[in-house]
C-alpha cells in the first residue's frame, strides 16, 4: 500500500509515523521549507529551544505524552512560581473584575445553541468595564480571535471538548501544565526524520478514482492508494479536487477561518523577574500586549513569552521590527521593571502572516456557521483528514493534532 500524507504538521507526521511502522509506503508532502507546520522551534543566542508556534501539553495530553516519551523528550512544568500581574492601564487591583469575570467566563462555557451572538455581543450587556476587558482578553487569548469573531455557541464547544473551563484556562494542571524539553517543533523534527518527506512541494490537485488517488504537485503528480490531508481546512481549500468533493467537506473549508496571532519570546541571562517575587505571568487589559508568561526552562535563561491575538496582532504586524518589539517589551517592562527592556535575544513570529498557515491557533468557524463546519472527518473515498481541528477531544491543540494523526492512520490501515 502506497499513501500520501499533505502536510508535515505534527498532525501529518503522526500519521505517516503510524503508518510507517504498520508498513506502509509513506510520502509527506510539506508546503513550506520546514517540517513543524504550526509548531516551530529556534534556538536562542544561549543555546536554549524557543518555542513560537505550538508548545504547551497538560495532564489529560495522553497521546502527546506518549509520543514524547517514545522519542526521549522529557517535559518540564510551566513555572508559575510568584505573584502575577493585572493591568488596567497600570498595575490594578484584580480581585472585582475576577470575580465578575470569573462569573461571565463560567456562564459562557454552559453548552448554548446560539451561533449568532457573538462573545462581543454579550459582553456589551456585561456593566463591570474591568470585568469585560478581561473577559475580551482571556477568550481572545485562548481562541486566538477578537471576540466580535467567536460566537456563545463556538465558545462553549471549544470549552467542552477541552475538558472544561478550569482545563482549558489552567496553567497547573491545566492545559498549559507543561512544556516540551528541547521545543515542539523539534520532536516534530525528531519524528520526520524517519519518514519521506519532500519539502516545498505543496499537493495543488487530488485525483480520486475507485481505486486510486493523483495527487499533482508542481514536481508532478504522485500516485497513490490513499491520501491523508493533513493541513488546516482554509489552506486545504485552495487544493482541486476531482470529483468535487461533496458539500458536508466543502462548507467546512469555506465557512472557517484562521485565527490571528502574534508570538513573541525574549530571552534573558536570567528570569531576573523572580527575584522581586513576580511569577512573569502578566495580564494587560487595556494595552497593545494582552499576554505575557514565564516559559524559562529549567535552570537556563530567562524566557518571557507574549502570545498577541486579533486586531492586536494585525496591529504588531504593520509596525517595524523595531518598533514592535519595543512596544511589546513595554508591557513586560510596565508589570516587572525596566529589566524587561534589553533582552539578550528576541524571537518572533505573526502566523496569520505565515503563507502555508495562515494563522493560529487553529481553524474557527464563521459566525453563524458552527453547524456547518463541526462534520465528523468522514473519509471521502481514499481520502481522508487530519489536523488538530479534526480531532473530537482538544481542537486547536497539539495533543488535539496527534489524536487527528492517528486516527487517520487507523482509517487507512482499517482499509487494507
Amino acid at each position: 500500500m502506497k499513501v500520501v500524507v499533505v502536510g508535515a504538521g505534527l498532525a501529518g507526521v503522526t500519521a505517516a509515523r503510524e503508518l510507517h511502522r504498520a508498513g506502509v509506503d509513506v510520502t509527506v508532502l510539506e508546503a513550506a521549507d520546514r517540517v513543524g507546520g504550526r509548531a516551530h522551534t529556534v534556538v536562542s543566542s544561549q543555546g536554549s529551544a524557543v518555542d513560537l508556534g505550538g508548545m504547551w501539553l497538560g495532564p489529560k495530553h495522553h497521546a502527546l505524552s506518549r509520543l514524547a516519551a517514545e522519542h526521549g523528550v522529557p517535559t518540564f512544568p510551566t513555572p508559575t512560581n510568584g505573584k502575577r500581574r493585572i493591568l488596567d492601564g497600570r498595575p490594578t487591583r484584580a480581585w472585582p473584575a475576577v470575580l465578575v469575570g470569573g462569573a461571565a467566563l463560567l456562564r459562557l462555557s454552559f453548552p448554548s445553541g446560539d451561533d449568532r451572538t457573538t462573545i462581543a455581543d454579550w459582553l456589551s450587556r456585561l456593566p463591570h468595564p474591568a470585568a469585560r476587558r478581561l473577559v475580551e482578553v482571556v477568550v481572545a487569548e485562548a481562541l486566538a480571535a477578537d471576540t466580535d469573531q467567536i460566537t456563545r455557541q463556538a465558545f462553549a464547544s471549544s470549552v467542552r471538548s477541552s475538558g472544561g473551563l478550569l482545563a482549558m484556562l489552567g496553567t497547573s494542571g491545566g492545559a498549559q501544565d507543561a512544556l516540551l524539553t528541547g521545543g515542539a517543533g523539534a520532536l516534530v523534527a525528531r519524528i520526520a526524520a524517519d519518514l519521506s518527506v519532500h519539502l516545498s512541494r505543496p499537493a495543488t490537485a487530488i485525483t480520486r478514482t475507485d481505486s486510486a488517488v493523483t495527487v499533482d504537485t508542481p514536481d508532478g503528480p504522485i500516485r497513490a492508494d490513499h491520501a491523508v490531508i493533513a493541513v488546516p481546512p482554509p489552506v486545504s481549500a485552495e487544493i482541486h479536487h476531482d470529483p468535487p468533493l461533496p458539500p458536508s467537506r466543502a462548507l467546512v473549508e469555506q465557512n472557517t477561518v484562521m485565527g490571528t496571532i502574534y508570538k513573541a519570546i525574549a530571552v534573558y541571562e536570567r528570569p531576573f523577574w523572580r527575584t522581586a517575587g513576580w511569577s512573569g505571568e502578566v495580564i494587560s487589559l487595556t494595552g497593545p500586549v494582552p499576554a505575557v508568561f514565564d516559559v524559562s526552562p529549567p535552570g537556563g535563561p530567562g524566557h518571557l513569552g507574549f502570545l498577541v491575538p486579533g486586531h492586536r496582532a494585525r496591529t504588531l504586524s504593520a509596525l517595524s521590527t523595531e518598533d514592535r518589539r519595543a512596544t511589546v517589551l513595554r508591557t513586560a517592562a510596565q508589570a516587572l521593571g525596566a529589566a524587561a527592556l534589553t533582552p539578550v535575544d528576541w524571537h518572533e513570529k505573526s502566523w496569520h502572516d505565515d503563507p502555508h498557515v495562515r494563522g493560529g491557533y487553529s481553524a474557527l468557524p464563521r459566525p453563524g456557521k458552527y453547524t456547518a463546519t463541526r462534520q465528523p472527518p468522514t473519509p471521502v473515498g481514499r481520502l481522508h483528514w487530519a489536523g488538530t481541528e479534526t480531532s473530537d477531544a482538544w481542537p486547536g491543540y497539539l495533543e488535539g493534532a496527534v489524536r487527528s494523526g492517528l486516527r487517520a492512520a487507523r482509517e487507512v490501515i482499517g482499509r487494507r
